[in-house]
């Protein structure tokens, strides 16, 4: 996993989008993200797999162009969530113990 963030780093580098707008970036990671939904509603499991790199990529990216890593955002995001409480809803959603 480690290479591969490298290698979109630096395809990322060689593209010049390391210096893009963060902005922009989100909106791609947006699209990416609509991508993922057709492919769920779809059932499509190939597209759902490629769709879920894009996506993956688009962060990798997004995080670079704000001087960060994508696992120094995974840390911190597990940090908040490790010991989180919760329940499991109908629809198959956790619900955090603080909005129960």
């Amino acid at each position: 996993m480690d290479q591969l963030i490298k290698q979109v780093e630096q395809w990322s580098i060689d593209k010049g989008l390391d210096k893009g707008n963060g902005f922009t970036q989100y909106a791609k990671s947006s699209e990416e993200m609509g991508e993922v939904a057709a492919a769920l509603c779809r059932n499509d499991i190939d597209e759902l797999r490629d769709g879920i790199g894009d996506v993956i990529v688009t962060l990798v990216i997004l995080a670079q162009q704000n001087g960060m890593s994508l696992q120094e955002c995974l840390e911190q995001a597990y940090g908040e969530i490790k010991d989180r409480t919760g329940v499991m809803s109908k629809d198959g959603s956790f619900i955090k113990q603080a909005d129960l």
